[in-house]
This record gives structure tokens, sequence and C-alpha cells, in this order.
């Protein structure tokens, strides 16, 4: 063949283009396969896309429902404590100090922080119903057990462990599950679910402080505990999580947050506004009737209006700050439950203590209920919010457990200058949650460009 001539046998070609037809049909029969990257590696389908999150509608609306149950046999127990503390430093447990009697209210309270370390991966991985229906009968089953109790450490284990364990499965999924169902509203969605704690707390209080002069304390207690299972029906039958789990438990820390500096200056933050926030919750009706203020009868009731005030602390807030941004609000609660603190020395009077109450539930349930969305606000990843809830509250936990009994503590034999320096701890500690407060907006700020967070 000469140099630069094309080849002109028609067999060969005729082959070639019988190969190249073959080579087609093949193509269009095989199905594609999947993508190999520049390494080689075999790279993973596109994970499924779920559907826009709804911000409403009554499966949404249903959740929060459920959640406001939940709020009601979690928190709404907690702020109820204040009563029986009262009650067992005058009746059942006068051996004990009031440091070891608030031992069994914070061991609730730091459970319900310290199991959520356990609850957020486990919630993760799509175990939601299984935390649900668990935590509500330990709840149920502890309040029952603690209506036979006699000794302190009955109590203790009934009332601080039994019930606080089942407080720590509940309480964090009903607040992650709020991620699921609402964007735009989630931080008012969180608020309206927190509004079951105080009227828990105002509900148990009157309950008890009512029917145990007449029926006694097993049976005042057991009435509580009726109520408690009644409201567990609700989150079992409406509650239910709309994104498919992934199957997998992740670590029980996240990693990644510990370099994130406005969440890790929130969550030290959260220690401190967690270590103080309930000592008036605990304190307020041994400080009435010990200064002659109110009488046992109506002492009690100051803890109902701490709740009452709870209930537009958890809403206002909430709603303003789904516009001006969670960690905003939550700086002028915690510095209003701070200056409410130092207030707190110059009480003298039945209608200043009321005031004081009312004033205090508002700022306090707003820091309260302003935590998870602040947290999901700050989490980068929705599927790691389970994860970021339990590391905050294993620190929240550690704050609550160890904050009224050193109260208590400083609190000793309740003379002046022992009550004058609980309230000065409260206070004090107040203060510094706010500045760091300040210091984790400042942080998002140099980061984000926005004052809104």
């Amino acid at each position: 063949m000469e140099k630069g001539r094309i080849p002109t046998d028609t067999s060969d070609s005729d082959q070639l283009d019988e190969v190249f037809l073959e080579v087609q049909d093949i193509k269009a029969e095989t199905p594609p396969k999947t993508a190999v990257s520049v390494a080689g590696a075999e790279s993973q389908p596109p994970p499924h896309t779920p559907d826009p999150v709804p911000d409403g509608g009554l499966q949404a609306w249903l959740q929060v429902l459920g959640s406001v149950c939940i709020l009601a046999n979690t928190w709404g127990l907690i702020n109820t404590f204040g009563v029986f503390q009262s009650y067992y430093e005058t009746d059942m447990l006068t051996s004990n100090s009031a440091s070891e009697i608030s031992w069994i209210g914070s061991i609730q309270g730091a459970l319900l922080f310290l199991v959520g370390v356990i609850a957020g991966p486990l919630y993760d991985a799509g175990y939601f119903r299984h935390l649900l229906m668990t935590g509500l009968f330990l709840i149920v089953l502890g309040q029952f057990m603690t209506s036979l109790c006699t000794v302190y450490w009955q109590f203790l284990i009934a009332q601080g462990i039994c019930i606080g364990i089942g407080m720590g499965m509940t309480f964090l999924p009903s607040a992650a599950i709020m991620s699921q169902y609402f964007a735009r509203h989630r931080a008012l969605a969180l608020g309206i679910s927190s509004v079951g704690s105080p009227i828990a707390g105002i509900v148990f209080p009157i309950i008890f402080s009512r029917l145990e002069p007449k029926i006694g304390f097993g049976w005042a207690t057991r009435v509580i505990s009726f109520i408690l299972l009644a409201t567990s029906i609700i989150p079992i039958a409406f509650m239910r999580t709309r994104v498919l789990p992934t199957g997998k438990a992740r670590d029980i820390i996240d990693k990644s947050s510990l370099r994130d500096g406005p969440y890790m200056a929130f969550v030290i933050a959260g220690f401190f506004s967690f270590l103080m926030l309930y000592v008036p919750f605990f304190y307020l009706p041994l400080f009435a009737t010990s200064h002659g203020i109110a009488t046992p009868d109506f002492a009690p009731y100051l803890v109902t209006l701490l709740s009452a005030g709870s209930i537009p602390g958890r809403l206002i807030p909430n709603a303003l700050a789904d516009r001006w941004g969670g960690l905003n609000m939550a700086l002028v609660c915690v510095t209003a439950c701070s200056a409410l603190a130092f207030g707190w020395l110059g009480l003298h009077n039945l209608g200043g203590s009321i005031v004081f109450a009312l004033l205090y539930g508002a700022f306090s349930g707003g820091m309260v209920s302003l935590t998870p969305s602040i947290i999901v606000g700050l989490s980068p990843d929705m599927g790691r919010v389970g994860a970021r809830l339990g590391t905050s509250f294993l620190v929240s936990g550690v704050s609550v457990l160890i904050g009224t009994p050193i109260a208590g503590a400083i609190l000793g034999d309740t003379t002046e200058a022992e009550w004058k320096g609980t309230m000065g701890y409260a206070g004090a500690g107040l203060f510094v949650s706010a500045l760091l407060y300040s210091l984790s907006r400042f942080l998002l700020y140099r980061r984000d460009g926005s004052w809104k967070a």
C-alpha cells in the first residue's frame, strides 16, 4: 500500500461497523456503573434527600402536643421539687440537712441532662420510640415508688435516680425531633412545647399541698403519678420521626463541636447558668417561711408563681427568637435572672416575693426553653443535633447536680449571713454566665458576620 492512501477493502470496513454496532447495543443494555473517583475508589450513590421541612401541619403540631406532655412529666416535676424539699425538711426527713435533701432533686435534674449524652446518639441512630416508651415508663414507675418511700435512701433511688433516668431518655429526643418538623418557626414550636413544664409546675404543687393534709403523703403523690401516666399516652400515640434514621449510632461526643468557638462558649455559659438557675426554685419557700414573709400553707404557692411566670417566659422570648435570634434573647434572659437574683437580697415582704417569683420564673423559663433551639441553630449538620445536644446536656447536667447542694451547704444553719451568701452565689454565677453568652455572641458574629443568632 502506498504511503498516505486510505484502504478500500470493504470487508474490513464492514467488520468494523458490525463491531461498533454490537458495542453500542451492549452499552444500551448495560445499566450505568457507579461513578469512579479520580483516586479510583468507587463513590457512593447520592443519599436520599428528605422532603422539605413542613414547618406546620397536623403531624407537626401533634409532635408539639406530645412534647408538651413530655415537658410536663420532666421539667414540670423538677419545678415541683421545691414543694417536696420543704415538706421533707419539716416532716418526713427532719434528721437530714437541707443540702442532703436537695441532692434528691439535683440528681433528678442532673440525670435529665446526663442521660442525654447517651440518648442523643441513640436518637440520631433511629431509636426515638424506644427511648420514648422506656423513659416514660421509668418516670411513672419512679413516682409511684416515691409514694411508698419512708427513708432518705429510698427517696434518692426512686425520686432521684429512677425518675431522673426516665427524664433523660425522653427530654432530649422530644426537643431534637422539632428540627425534623420546623425550620423557620422552630424556636416558637420549642417554646410552645416547653409550656408543659410551667403548667405542671403550677398544677402539681397545688395538688400536693391541697391533698397531703387530707389524704396523706402517699396518696397525694400517687395522684400525681396517675396524671403522669395519663399524659404519657399522648406522646406514645402520636410522636414519630419524619426523617429515616441512619441505623448507625454516632459518636457520643461530636468531636467537631470541640473546635466550634461559639458553640463551646455557649456550652460553658450553660454550665454556670444551670449551676445557679434552680436555687430560688428550691429555696424560695424556705426563705419565705424562715423570714416570716409567708405562712407554711402559702409558701408552696411561691413555687407555683415561679412556674406561672414561666409560661409567658417560654412563649414570648421564643417567638421573638425566630426574628431577633435565640442567642440574643438568651443573653437578655440570663442578664435579667442575674439582676433578680441580686435583688432577692432586698426581699422583706410577701408582695415583693410574689413579684420576684413571677419575674424570675419568666426569665429563667426563657433561658431553659431557648437552649435547644440555640444548639440546633449552632449545629451545621442536622444529623448531629442529637450528639451536640448530648454534649451540652452533659455539661449542664454536672452543674445541675452540684449547683443546689452547694447552695444548701452555703445556707447551712440558715442564718441571715448564710442566706445572703446563698443569694450572692446565685447572682454571681448567673452574671458569669451572661458574660460567656456575650462571648459566644461575639465569636459567632466574627465567624458569620451577623448579629442574628
